[in-house]
Parts: structure tokens; sequence; C-alpha cells
């Protein structure tokens, strides 16, 4: 039986070793901490996910938007990637900043059946693992690496410092590109195919935006689309003269996006997607779809009837 004394005594000495870790892993980098054990944290990382998709999905709308991918590298167990992605997700600047300027992509890097997970995906970017977790990757538009930013220097207490991480992304975003050019470009492209231009116009927070250009997109629609048009999407909140390109070719502030209009390859309008009924954008009702297939039938006349059963099905699977 342990006396008074010591029984105190230990008491003292369990706390004093109890306070002293706790410290210590106060003052351990995020590269160490990140191990901690989870809380029944929600996953926010697909373990069964190929990063090579991944990435190559989000490339393919980084390129029609001009933006700049950003890879974040983590685990389900790390502690500081979750917080990382709730910062993403709950600070208002932050999460507009990444909207609008980059596709983001959480890599998983857990171990797989004691294999690293994504391991080719990660020797292709020097293994930025080395540098702790989460560790984010900077590619542009064509998949070429720009950066590698370990995260530990954008703490601040127990979390990440909103400026910081807010900066970051600034100093990484694509330079805005100018909309008369892009659409320069287009034109020029169909003169040269004896082609239409489908010019629509988006912003990143348009959620039938993104459905329109899914639709055009689309394996089954692309090469049919292609033949007859060269689509272009023009950010009217991002590009330089985007919306006053919009205005240029008939958009009124009432009409709402996405708009579109074809053009002939010498900047003619030749239809757009205003029906009686008010702007079509990205068509869902039968009166939407009619009115877009009508423009379609009427401006690509360089498809046959089964290629446009082809771009009708698709709208109404």
């Amino acid at each position: 039986m342990l006396t008074t004394i010591e029984s105190h005594t230990k008491r003292l000495g369990l706390i004093c070793l109890l306070t002293a870790s706790l410290g210590l892993l106060q003052t351990m980098p995020s590269s160490v901490r990140a191990e901690e054990p989870k809380n029944k944290r929600p996953s926010i990382y697909d373990t069964k996910a190929d990063g090579e998709n991944q990435i190559a999905d989000a490339l393919a709308i980084a390129k029609s938007d001009h933006k700049r991918v950003l890879l974040q590298f983590g685990a389900d167990w790390c502690v500081w990637c979750h917080r990382l992605h709730d910062l993403f997700d709950n600070n208002k600047d932050v999460a507009k900043k990444l909207q609008y300027e980059y596709e983001l992509v959480l890599i998983d890097v857990d171990e797989v059946d004691g294999k690293p997970h994504n391991e080719a995906v990660q020797k292709r970017y020097g293994n930025p693992r080395k540098h702790g977790l989460p560790v984010l990757v900077v590619l542009n538009e064509n998949g070429k690496q720009l950066t590698t930013k370990e995260t530990e220097s954008l703490e601040k207490g127990d979390g990440h410092d909103p400026a910081k991480v807010l900066a970051f992304l600034k100093k990484w975003q694509a330079k805005p590109v100018s909309a008369d050019e892009v659409l320069s470009d287009a034109m020029a492209q169909a003169k040269s195919e004896s082609k239409n231009v489908f010019v629509y116009y988006s912003a990143p927070w348009c959620g039938y935006c993104k459905k329109l250009t899914r639709y055009l997109d689309d394996e089954r629609v692309a090469p049919v689309f292609g033949r007859a048009f060269v689509p272009v999407k023009i950010d009217v909140e991002r590009m330089t003269g985007g919306a006053a390109l919009a205005s240029r070719y008939g958009k009124t502030q009432d009409d709402g996006i996405p708009f579109f209009a074809v053009l002939d390859a010498d900047g003619h309008k030749l239809a757009d997607s205003r029906h009686e009924k008010g702007n079509v954008g990205f068509p869902v009702e039968p009166f939407e779809v009619a009115h877009f297939m009508d423009i379609i039938r009427k401006t690509g006349k360089r498809l046959t009837d089964q290629q446009f059963k082809i771009l009708e099905k698709v709208l109404k699977p």
C-alpha cells in the first residue's frame, strides 16, 4: 500500500509527464502531428480513386477554363489534411479563390494492401509527401508542375492562416486571358475548317454552365458537335472583356447564363439561345431542348439526321 506522500508524489509525476507530452505534441511539425489518431472524421479522400484519372479529369476542365490544378496530397488519418480541407470549404475568400481559379484534386497517399496508394503519381511529382502532409502541388492547364508547397508554413495555432493560404493561391493563379483573343482564335479555327462557332458565356459559380460544358465534352457529343462547330467558352467574370463581349453579341442582363450564340467564321451572329419565353440556357424543358435543336439543325448543316438524333438523345437521356 502506498503512503499518502508516495501517492501524491506519483500523481504529481503523472501530471507533469502528461503536461510535457502535450507540450511536445503542440510543438511538433505538421509532418509528424499528421499521424494523430482520427476521431470519427468524415472521409475526404477517395482511397479507391486512381490519381491519374483524377488529374486527367481536372486538367480537361482547367484547359477549358484557363485555370490551374491544385493537387492536395494527404490521407484520411491526417488531422492537418482535414483542417486545411475545412478552411478550403468554410472560409469564403479562400473558397471563392479556389472556385474561380483552381480545380482542386485530393490525392490519397494512404497505404492500400501494404503499398502506397497512387505511388506512380507521387513519383511523377517528386514524391511531395517528403514535405509532410498535407502538401500542395500546382499544375498549369497543360499539366506542367509549377510549384510544390509544404503547408507547415501556412499554419497558425491549431489551423491554417487564411491570409497565408490566400496569398499562396493568388501567387500561383493563372493570368487573366482576353475574351476577344479566345473568340478570335476560335473564329480562325472555324474559318480554316469551314465551321461555325458555338460561343457560350459562363461564370465559375454557374451550375447550368457546368452542365453545358459537360454536355459538349461528352464522348458521344464532342465528336459529332465538332464536325460542324468550334465550341468556345467565355467566362464573363474571369476573362478580360468577357462581359463586354457577351453584350456585344446581344446578351442582356436579364438573359442570365449560360447564354449561347452561333457565329459564322467572320463573327456574324446566326442565332442565339433567346426564346420567346426567355433564354433557354442549358436546355432542360421540352421547349428549351426544341429551341436548342432547332438552332443546331439550322446552323450545323454538315451533320446528318442520325447525328442530330445523337445530340438530342444525350440531352434527353
